[in-house]
């Protein structure tokens, strides 16, 4: 285990007897688009620590949809809410971006919170950042336009797939932004005009 890179930010933040000690009780876990990884108020019965791919989490509002509250990545760990006692997901968590994960079972992550070792202490650190991000996420609905909260959303999408191209839908992206379809079309269409972004069906 020692010898292979470690693409989560989280695991590879971990001390190599902490990580050794864990590395068993971890297993690989395909990332693919549009799966569901978790439904609201279900059961969480595994973690997962993404290696590449994102994981988008959603919030229900009104008429059936649906608004992004969280993007984790290689960065982070989706299922953080048990570190915290809670037993069930408050969101809908679906695959965005194809990729791989490392998962733990809710048993031995919670054991491994238990151990006196150093993933407690990341944990709260990534909690904070987390939350930090949806308080930035809730100004930006607030203040920005829908072409800066388009742009930001691609950016942020960008940074963890690691590359400038994915995909995405119309419909997709009007859940994320909490905006109907035609003012998506309206902002990628402005986007692509000043030459900022390139999209095709």
């Amino acid at each position: 285990a020692s010898t292979l890179p470690i693409r989560n930010h989280l695991l590879a933040a971990l001390p190599l007897k902490d990580y050794t000690r864990m590395f068993p009780k971890l297993e690989p876990f395909v990332l693919t688009y549009e799966e569901n990884i978790y439904q609201k108020n279900e059961e969480i019965r595994y973690v997962f620590f993404p290696s590449s791919g994102i994981i988008s989490l959603l919030t229900s509002v009104e008429n059936n949809s649906t608004l992004e509250v969280g993007l984790i990545g290689k960065e982070g760990i989706v299922g953080l809410a048990l570190f915290l006692g809670v037993k069930t997901s408050n969101n809908q968590a679906i695959v965005q971006g194809n990729g791989m994960a490392m998962r733990m079972s809710a048993e031995d992550f919670l054991g491994e919170c238990e151990n006196c070792g150093a993933l407690p202490r990341i944990l709260q650190r990534f909690t904070h950042s987390r939350l930090t991000q949806v308080s930035q996420s809730a100004a930006c609905y607030r203040f920005h336009p829908i072409e800066a909260r388009l742009a930001r959303w691609l950016l942020m999408t960008a940074d963890r797939m690691e590359k400038d191209e994915f995909q995405t839908t119309q419909e997709f992206l009007s859940n994320m932004l909490g905006v109907r379809r035609e003012a998506v079309n309206k902002a990628a269409v402005s986007l692509q005009q000043q030459k900022l972004i390139s999209y095709s069906r």
